[in-house]
């Protein structure tokens, strides 16, 4: 009898077993068992093959229309061709090789309807070119049927079709899922019999046969419904008792006074606060005041004034006399934030005779001297806000008492990374807040999930200019590409400047796809033709490079601008430099990687270029348009790709153009990327717990959930009372997935 949790190796065979495990890291058999079906082929019905990409391992299902035999070329013998067909007019084309292709002749004869597995490539140019899958492997329904115990019942069942690799197939899956199903003994259900009841759930094991062996699409419409909520009520559970544990945790009280620091610089602003910078402000204040952590992501459009609502925060925390520390992501928008913060401040930032604290910038690159007074100030507690980056992280960084730690676009940096700054906090544990220009996937998530309480700002303060984005197709119309260059030559006339990104530095030694030999100096028509090369084999031409477009741009359409570069590996004066000169407006252009991604503030910047733009994700592409329309003129985003109408990757620009709505964009990234794993797998290295749950589909599950999860919770934390649901999640965190709950 197999137990759920018995190894995969002593369950099956070792040549299944194996592949399964190097293959898809499948190690046990509850691991296969939740490996379940991406979809469902029906017998009676042909499935579409219009959805292909080239180089995805893929399962099909057709039919066989033809077989043909061809000659090989430049040497004897011949290999086969098998034309298949999905009843929509789409064809795939399989070729065989050598014996195989003699033995195929024998088992695919035309009117076969089977399964095909492969790599899928395309071959031939333009309208002609074909889907191919070469060598693939392949299982005719017909010898299924062979073995099936009721042809009836086989003709009606789904057919299951599952996430497979390049040394495994879906049917070798599914037999193995077969194999340890007859064998399977009880499996404790975690979930109490009165939560099925309420929501109309089946058991866990009656779910599992039922998604891997359905005999109809109700079968497995109830078995999707439980391994949902299972998924769902997991993960709120946990979520659950890491806030009933954040609400245990102490930390020193920081309330806001009427007399301090805060109140001077709410006096100076120049400008008055929108609703929703006071209402968050409002919730803000009222945390830090609390004795136990404040938690909370504050997410807003770009430009919606998050530094200021965070800056009050630190100002709250340094009049109850703690320190604040803002960890930036980037050298260039840690030196922008602290300029950003002194020039706010003015002299209430210089500490001292005036009353007010320092501000004090510590980054990797900074010289000793600078650097050891930076470490003094911090330990010493003279600076009350102290800015950085990674290097905030060194063990020998020290704070006289961290009370609140802010993390600038928080995806940036991984769990094991804030947790160290806020380990540096005596007393307690210090505050939270982390920002988000665009909610990413994760963020969104964790936002719905309900692990964090969240601020949001949506309106943006007076004086922001709208930005009009557009997209340039500049393989298909290249003078849209001329017309680029001349409206940043525009711009520029009247006195304004202009952005352009690019996606690769191209001056590391060994750095692939150098760019310089596609073009002579000053044609720079030749770097966006269409990147499709080889034939038709997906490849692509390497991504622009700042190194590369800078002087092609000089030399050519913008010659006679001031053109300057801006990119990581400039070492970091230089970058310093190349930024201030850019804002003092001595830099016309600035030819830049997305090291200007966030927290650049240039207002008389009201153009940005970025080049090859299908290689950004929408959240970058939100966040790189936000640089421009910040200081009243109108902003102005190209998006530059060589991608046609149509494509994936083109009506992902599409979208970006079509709204400046953040959080609209946010859900066209979950639909693309989908959500990852809320318990953070992408960072703890582990497999994502989420298979079938997904965010913008489930909603209504997850809220059940939660409410369910926080019910039982309530009533019996520690789960003395439900002990299968305690080892499902235990098995779920294992003990370093739990130590990450512990400091995310």
């Amino acid at each position: 009898m197999t137990r759920f949790d018995e190894p995969l190796i002593k369950a099956l065979d070792p040549k299944t077993a194996k592949p399964l495990e190097g293959s898809l890291n499948i190690t046990t058999v509850g691991e296969l068992l939740r490996h379940y079906p991406r979809r469902y082929a029906e017998r009676g019905e042909l499935t579409a093959l219009d959805a292909l990409e080239v180089d995805e391992h893929v399962t099909v299902v057709g039919e066989v229309s033809r077989l043909m035999r061809k000659p090989m070329r430049n040497r004897s013998g011949t290999w086969l061709e098998v034309e298949v067909v999905d009843g929509r007019r789409n064809k795939i084309y399989l070729s065989f090789f050598g014996k195989m292709s003699h033995v195929v002749e024998t088992r695919l004869k035309p009117g076969t309807r089977a399964m095909f597995s492969g790599k899928v490539g395309r071959f031939g140019h333009g309208e002609r070119a074909k889907w191919q899958l070469s060598n693939p492997e392949f299982e005719p329904f017909e010898e299924v049927e062979s073995s099936s115990s009721s042809a009836a019942e086989f003709a009606a069942a789904p057919v299951p079709i599952y996430p497979a690799a390049g040394g495994i197939t879906s049917w070798v899956i599914r037999r193995a899922i077969g194999v340890v199903l007859d064998t399977l003994g009880p499996i404790p259900d975690p979930l109490p019999d009165d939560l099925r009841a309420r929501h109309r759930l089946p058991g866990l094991a009656e779910a599992l046969e039922a998604v891997h062996r359905p005999r109809d699409q109700g079968d497995v419409a109830r078995a999707r419904k439980r391994l949902k909520f299972d998924e769902a009520f997991m993960l709120q559970a946990v979520l659950a008792q890491r806030r009933q544990a954040a609400a245990a945790w102490p930390a020193i009280p920081r309330p806001s006074r009427d007399d301090g620091l805060l109140a001077d610089f709410d006096g100076r602003l120049p400008f008055q606060l929108t609703e929703g910078q006071v209402a968050v402000g409002e919730e803000i204040a009222a945390e830090l005041a609390l004795a136990h952590p404040m938690h909370r992501l504050l997410q807003g459009e770009v430009g919606a004034g998050k530094t200021v609502v965070a800056l009050r925060a630190m100002l709250q925390v340094v009049d109850a006399g703690g320190q604040a520390a803002l960890l930036a992501p980037t050298e260039v928008l840690a030196q922008q934030h602290h300029r950003s913060i002194v020039r706010m401040l003015g002299d209430l930032g210089t500490g001292g005779m005036f009353g007010g604290t320092a501000v004090t910038l510590l980054t990797g690159s900074m010289g000793a001297a600078g650097r050891r007074a930076a470490l003094l100030e911090a330990a010493s507690g003279a600076a009350g806000v102290v800015v950085g980056t990674h290097a905030l992280l060194q063990e020998h960084v020290q704070f006289a008492d961290l009370g609140l730690v802010v993390v600038d676009e928080q995806h940036r940096f991984g769990v094991e990374q804030r947790d160290a700054l806020r380990e540096k906090a005596g007393g307690g544990r210090p505050h939270v807040l982390v920002m988000t220009a665009t909610p990413i996937p994760r963020t969104v998530a964790m936002t719905v999930f309900g692990d964090l309480e969240v601020s949001t700002l949506s309106q943006l303060p007076s004086g922001r200019a709208p930005i009009t984005t557009h997209v340039v197709p500049a393989a298909d119309k290249p003078h849209f590409l001329e017309r680029t260059w001349e409206r940043i030559r525009e711009e520029v006339g009247l006195g304004r400047q202009a952005y352009i990104v690019c996606p690769r530095i191209g001056d590391q030694e060994g750095d692939e796809g150098d760019l310089s030999d596609l073009a002579e100096p000053g044609d720079l028509a030749e770097l966006s033709e269409a990147a499709e090369a080889g034939e038709g084999n997906g490849e692509r031409r390497p991504p622009l490079a700042v190194m590369e477009v800078a002087p092609l741009l000089a030399g050519g359409p913008l010659a006679g601008l001031r053109v300057e570069v801006l990119h990581g590996r400039l070492p970091p004066e230089d970058k310093d430099a190349v930024m201030r000169a850019f804002t003092r407006g001595e830099v016309d252009v600035l030819v830049a990687t997305t090291v200007i991604e966030v927290g650049v503030d240039v207002p008389n910047a009201s153009v940005m270029v970025i080049m090859d733009a299908d290689r950004f994700g929408v959240s970058q592409l939100h966040q790189l348009r936000g640089r421009v329309g910040r200081g009243g003129l109108p902003g102005l985003c190209l998006l530059v790709t060589d991608f046609p109408a149509g494509t994936p990757a083109r009506e992902r620009l599409d979208a970006v153009a079509a709204t400046l709505d953040g959080f609209e964009l946010s859900r066209v990234d979950l639909e693309q990327r989908r959500e990852g794993d809320v318990l953070g797998a992408a960072q703890s290295g582990r497999k994502s717990s989420l298979k079938m749950l997904r965010l913008l589909r489930d909603e209504d599950v997850i809220r059940d959930a939660r409410e369910e999860a926080g019910l039982l919770l309530s009533a019996d934390p520690d789960l003395t009372a439900h002990p299968a649901l305690r080892a499902e999640i235990d098995r779920l965190l294992g003990d370093d997935r739990a130590e990450y709950l512990e400091k995310a």
